[in-house]
């Protein structure tokens, strides 16, 4: 049999056997980040595009320009498009590669956090603002000050207080900097040195800013050890995320080359978190990013995968399913197929 005929099977036996749909298929979509806004689901997606540049671990073939809010009214019901919300080319600081941005809200306005390239290669995040959770967004005219790397994730504490969690290796460029500082000669950790942790800052009041210097999270073993960089299937790679169940902070988290959706579970906003175990097993592509969000009384992992494009890297879409407490805290780890592929 040929082999595109065997890759066509292939990818119909996933899509049958895919526990969930996509949510989106007429844009390729990914990175979701979903929250509640006035009682309808708001997600803040990456919008992947075809860019013709080849694959690489930099990741420079994910050159996304724009950005796309999807509003669901129930966990049941069609995503909408709410159309383009910001543009990079409305982005004075920035020249491409609008990679998964988040979302949040404060006394009447909304806040799109967004990672992009600078004309010297360099990420930094970025905030646009809006009255409507589905934008548009106004672009502030400079980078947030002393941001970097990609993935913000803002997550706000039952004080009203909210944090930004951020941090990517390899293509996000996190393995470049030290307590805050960039340099070219610095790599990423590797065999027994401790991994490289994801940042946190709190923001300002107007949401604008950090409020604090930026600080490394510390993710440890049951040991109570730092995870190791050759702990490929549990050390931070990107996608942070936040939420609190039951008083706890979870932090979930991308392995990346390892294509594992993990989660560590503190105390407080700023960790040490401890290492419990995989929320999601591999999905097909090579990336996995997501987001937790409840919805009236239960709660759902947003995630995306390549089925729909046939397994291309770069052209991915979103998904959702619920999630599974355990009676002591513990989630129940995802299978994204009914089937190993």
């Amino acid at each position: 049999m040929a082999e595109e005929n065997i890759e066509k099977i292939k990818f119909e036996e996933i899509d049958k056997f895919a526990i969930s749909q996509p949510l989106v298929s007429h844009i390729y979509t990914a990175d979701p980040s979903a929250h509640v806004f006035n009682g309808k689901i708001y997600i803040y997606p990456s919008h992947d595009i075809d860019s013709g540049i080849p694959f690489n671990d930099n990741g420079d073939h994910f050159g996304m320009e724009d950005y796309h809010v999807f509003s669901m009214d129930s966990i049941n019901s069609q995503a909408i498009d709410n159309g383009v919300a910001l543009h990079v080319d409305d982005v004075a600081w920035a020249e491409k590669q609008m990679w998964a941005p988040d979302a949040a809200h404060k006394n009447g306005k909304y806040y799109l956090y967004f990672p992009a390239k600078r004309s010297n290669g360099i990420f930094q995040i970025g905030v646009a603002v809006s009255d409507s959770p589905a934008g548009p967004f106004k672009p502030e005219k400079e980078a947030i000050k002393g941001s970097y790397s990609i993935d913000p994730a803002v997550f706000e504490d039952e004080d009203g207080k909210h944090y930004i969690y951020f941090g990517g290796i390899w293509g996000g460029q996190l393995q470049k900097y030290r307590d805050n500082k960039y340099d070219t000669d610095y790599e990423e950790p590797f065999g027994t040195n401790r991994a490289l942790g994801p940042i946190v800052a709190r923001l300002s009041d107007d949401m604008l800013e950090f409020d604090e210097e930026p600080k490394e999270i510390k993710i440890l073993d049951e040991n109570g050890k730092d995870l190791l960089a050759s702990d490929n299937d549990r050390r931070f790679f990107e996608a942070s995320w936040v939420h609190k169940y039951k008083g706890k902070y979870y932090f979930s988290y991308s392995t990346g080359d390892t294509h594992f959706i993990c989660y560590a579970i503190g105390d407080s906003p700023y960790g040490p978190f401890v290492y419990q175990g995989i929320i999601l097993n591999p999905v097909v592509g090579w990336t996995s990013h997501h987001s937790i969000c409840r919805v009236d009384n239960d709660w759902y992992l947003f995630y995306h995968d390549s089925s729909l494009s046939k397994g291309i890297t770069h052209l991915r879409s979103i998904k959702v399913t619920k999630i599974n407490y355990l009676p002591d805290g513990s989630i129940e780890t995802i299978n994204p197929y009914s089937k190993e592929y």
